[in-house]
C-alpha cells in the first residue's frame, strides 16, 4: 500500500473519500463485467469445440473420398475434373457489439456448381468429397467466427480482470491508507492547537495574576 501525494488538509480528505465511492462503484460495475463476460466466453468455448468436432469429422470423410478418387482416376484426370467447377463463394464481414466487445459476423454467399464435369472418367467418390467440401466451408466459416469471437472475449476478459484488480489491490487501499494517515494527521494537529491554546492561556493567566500582585504591592 501507499500514501497518495496530498496535503493533509479536510478538504482534500473530503476530495479522497468522494474518490473512493467512485472506485468502489466502479469496481462492482466492472466485476459485474467481468463475471458476464467469463459466462459468456465459457459458452463460446463450448460451442466451439463443438462445431470443431463437428468439422473435422465432416472434412475427414471429404478427404477420404479425395483419396479414394485419387486412386480410381489418377491425378490428372482429378486435376482437370477440378478445373471446370464454377463455384462462387463471396464473404461478408460485419461486426457486432456484445458487451462493449466488437464479435464479428461472417455470412457466405455461394453460387454456381461445384460438380460441373463429364461423368465418363470421374468417379462417384469425386462428387462425394467436392458435395462434402461445399457443405462443409460455412460451418468452417461459422468456426472461425465462433472462435475468433472468443478470442475477442479473452482479450476484454484479460483487460477487465486487469482493472478489477488495479482497484481492488491497489486504488481502493491506497485512498483507504490515505484517508487514514490525513485524518490521523489532522488528530495530531487539533491535539497541538489545544496544547498552544492551553499553554498561551496559561502564560496570560500568569502575566496577568503577576500584574495583580505588582498592583497590589
Amino acid at each position: 500500500m501507499a500514501i497518495l501525494n496530498v496535503n493533509p488538509t479536510r478538504m482534500a480528505m473530503l476530495g479522497l473519500k468522494k474518490k473512493i465511492i467512485s472506485a468502489k462503484r466502479g469496481h462492482k460495475l466492472l466485476k459485474d463485467k467481468q463475471d458476464g463476460l467469463m459466462q459468456k466466453f465459457m459458452e463460446v468455448i463450448r460451442e466451439a469445440r463443438r462445431m470443431r468436432e463437428d468439422v473435422e469429422q465432416k472434412l475427414g470423410k471429404a478427404f477420404k473420398n479425395f483419396i479414394r478418387a485419387n486412386a480410381l482416376m489418377g491425378e490428372a484426370f482429378l486435376e482437370g475434373a477440378l478445373l471446370y467447377s464454377t463455384a462462387i463463394m463471396k464473404l461478408e464481414v460485419e461486426t457486432k457489439n456484445v458487451m462493449s466487445v466488437r464479435i464479428p459476423q461472417f455470412t457466405v454467399k455461394s453460387s454456381g456448381e461445384v460438380v460441373n464435369y463429364g461423368f465418363l472418367q470421374t468417379s462417384g467418390e469425386l462428387d462425394m468429397a467436392l458435395k462434402s467440401l461445399q457443405d462443409v466451408f460455412p460451418l468452417l466459416v461459422q468456426l472461425a467466427e465462433i472462435e475468433k469471437s472468443a478470442e475477442a472475449l479473452a482479450d476484454e476478459l484479460e483487460k477487465t480482470r486487469r482493472r478489477v484488480n488495479a482497484l481492488e489491490y491497489r486504488m481502493i487501499p491506497d485512498l483507504q491508507d490515505t484517508i487514514k494517515f490525513i485524518s490521523m494527521k489532522l488528530g495530531e494537529m487539533e491535539r497541538s492547537a489545544i496544547t498552544n491554546t492551553m499553554r498561551v492561556k496559561a502564560q496570560i493567566q500568569a502575566k496577568e495574576k503577576r500584574r495583580k500582585q505588582q498592583t497590589v504591592a
